[in-house]
């Protein structure tokens, strides 16, 4: 029922970003116009639903919680980073490709598909994930798209989805709350997260040529990786593991990291590709094929879960 659900939300975004990418192809917006609405998207709506999420009571079911995906989140970073340097060395994976197949792009979907299908008292629980990936994303990856050996952990703390954590945490632990106006205000603009990510995606789409996306013959594999052995390798530990004993809805907490790493690969691939000048467009069509395929894997590796 959980995937059905799923599929339907998913294909729902889906559409809105096939008219997001129409308006692209009508020449009435140009790609270029996305990168406001990635800055509101990063800068403001993410930290606001991060903000209102960790305004609950902190009882000793979401410690249990925290910690369960806090630990799944550092046991499941951990595992994709080994099967990426494995998969990099059998199969010559480039710095592109490497970071495509072990990030997801958790950031922008994770929160908008938790707020949908299990409500937006469980976005907390995505928070680890996010924190972790945060600061591989500025260590690991960073150094890989740069070919660099130096890591600036400053980077990492001034990223603003981190500092929502940090401070949401800060007013779970002391049971501080925004007034009502300030809670009305996080909500709403929180509801508009899974559109604007789906309709940036789509405008990127709209400016690519079907033919120059087939012109990248290794992107099936690609996304063979990212959509498919690396969630089913992550799946068979989650589920079988044990480790969702721990807390009394560690089924569903779990269900949450699984989604976080299923979905498509992390658009901070292709802006770390364009900024050290790393074969950015190869990341964006990588980025935007498993972004549309991610409409048939994610349900599936729920499905799978739910067994």
């Amino acid at each position: 029922m959980l995937s059905l659900i799923l599929a339907k939300k998913i294909f729902s975004l889906f559409i809105i970003m096939l008219m997001s990418m129409t308006l692209v192809r009508m020449k009435i917006v140009k790609a270029s116009d996305s990168k406001i609405m990635s800055i509101l998207l990063l800068y403001l709506f993410f930290p606001c639903v991060i903000l209102e999420s960790f305004q609950i009571d902190f009882t000793p079911e979401i410690q249990h919680g925290m910690l369960l995906s806090t630990g799944a989140a550092v046991v499941v970073q951990a595992l994709l980073l080994a099967m990426g340097t494995f998969l990099k060395n059998t199969l010559h994976l480039n710095a592109v490709e490497q970071c495509s197949v072990i990030y997801s792009n958790a950031g922008n979907l994770i929160i908008p598909l938790v707020v949908a299908v299990l409500g937006p008292e469980w976005v907390i629980y995505s928070s680890s994930f996010l924190a972790v990936q945060l600061v591989l994303f500025w260590t690991h990856m960073k150094s890989t798209m740069a070919r660099e050996t130096h890591i600036d952990l400053k980077a990492v703390f001034k990223n603003a989805n981190m500092i929502a954590i940090l401070i949401g945490l800060v007013l779970l632990f002391t049971g501080l709350r925004f007034p009502a106006p300030v809670n009305d205000a996080l909500h709403s603009l929180g509801l508009v997260i899974g559109p604007s990510a789906m309709i940036i995606a789509g405008m990127l789409l709209g400016d690519m040529s079907w033919e120059k996306i087939k012109s990248y013959k290794r992107v099936p594999l690609v996304a063979f990786l990212r959509l498919l052995i690396m969630p089913l390798v992550v799946l068979l530990f989650l589920k079988y593991s044990g480790i969702a004993g721990f807390s009394p809805q560690g089924e569903t907490i779990l269900l949450i990291t699984l989604l976080a790493t299923a979905t498509p690969s992390a658009t901070t691939c292709v802006s770390m590709a364009s900024l050290f000048d790393n074969q950015p467009e190869y990341a964006s069509v990588i980025n935007v094929v498993t972004a549309t395929l991610c409409t048939v894997t994610m349900p599936l590796i729920v499905w799978l879960y739910q067994l």
